[in-house]
């Protein structure tokens, strides 16, 4: 299932539309237009992060000319959402596993142990 890619600021969830990177060896940080893929060592923004990234002093913002394209939605989001809610509410599911004997003296993965005075 595709999903929408957030933006990387904390607290922000708007949807990314452009890439962050670093160039450390050069003092760039380049943003350009939403990678295809997530990258470890690259940043997810959302437009207005995007145009309002700052760096440090003697650093260098190479930017992407133009306006950012917004991320393509995908149906896979709704029919999975849509699916989950199906699933939720079938009454044909198989029933849970009965409770296991409580004279066993096992409650899921505990072990009830018999008082060692008596």
């Amino acid at each position: 299932m595709s999903s929408v890619r957030k933006c990387s600021r904390t607290g922000c969830l708007q949807p990314a539309v452009a890439t962050l990177t670093y160039a450390y060896s050069d003092s760039t940080a380049v943003v350009g237009p939403l990678a295809t893929a997530s990258e470890p060592h690259s940043y997810d923004l959302c437009e207005e992060h995007a145009l309002r990234l700052t760096v440090p002093k003697g650093w260098e913002v190479v930017r992407h000319e133009g306006a950012f394209a917004a991320p393509d939605r995908s149906d896979d989001e709704l029919t999975a959402l849509a699916e989950a809610v199906r699933e939720a509410g079938r009454t044909d599911r198989p029933s849970p596993p009965p409770e296991p004997d409580s004279s066993s003296g096992r409650r899921g993965h505990l072990r009830v142990l018999p008082d060692p005075i008596s």
